[in-house]
């Protein structure tokens, strides 16, 4: 469900978890930078968005995720960590041209990043939940999800 991720950001090597309260995720500006913003929402962090860190790509076709006005985006991540059955942390790299796709949520002046994630087509996955991949050539990640998800 990937619980860390890996990345690049000004030269610096960043590795982080969720369930650190301080993690943030890179995300892909229009403009071709790169933002940080903060991955989820934690028990007891302040505000009104969702707890967690990741957003069901069926519960966001499903209207779910409406009420927090979405944003598809594009995370700049090298690789992810999964952990399987017995707690091992195994870590995966992000494809060159690929990236996982993300969520931003709002809230008033509140926002957050979910990672966007799927049902893996692997019979013998781990989690019942892998996050979602797209190519970074696509020009944007709407056009992979329903025209409604961005409204």
């Amino acid at each position: 469900m990937c619980g860390g991720v890996y990345y690049m950001i000004d030269g610096q090597e960043v590795r982080t978890y969720f369930p650190n309260p301080k993690a943030c995720l890179p995300v892909k500006t229009k403009h071709g930078g790169i933002e940080l913003l903060p991955w989820g929402r934690r028990q007891h962090q302040a505000g009104k968005l969702p707890l967690g860190g990741w957003a069901r790509l069926d519960s966001i076709y499903g209207g779910r995720w409406d009420r927090w006005r979405p944003i598809p985006v594009k995370l700049v991540i090298s690789q992810f960590m999964e952990k399987d059955m017995e707690g091992t942390s195994h870590w995966f790299d992000v494809t060159p041209g690929k990236c996982i796709q993300g969520l931003v949520a709002h809230w008033e002046h509140e926002r957050r990043i979910y990672v966007v994630t799927i049902t893996p087509e692997m019979e013998d996955a781990v989690h019942d939940r892998w996050p979602r991949i797209l190519s970074v050539s696509e020009t944007k990640c709407e056009k992979r999800i329903p025209p409604e998800y961005g409204k």
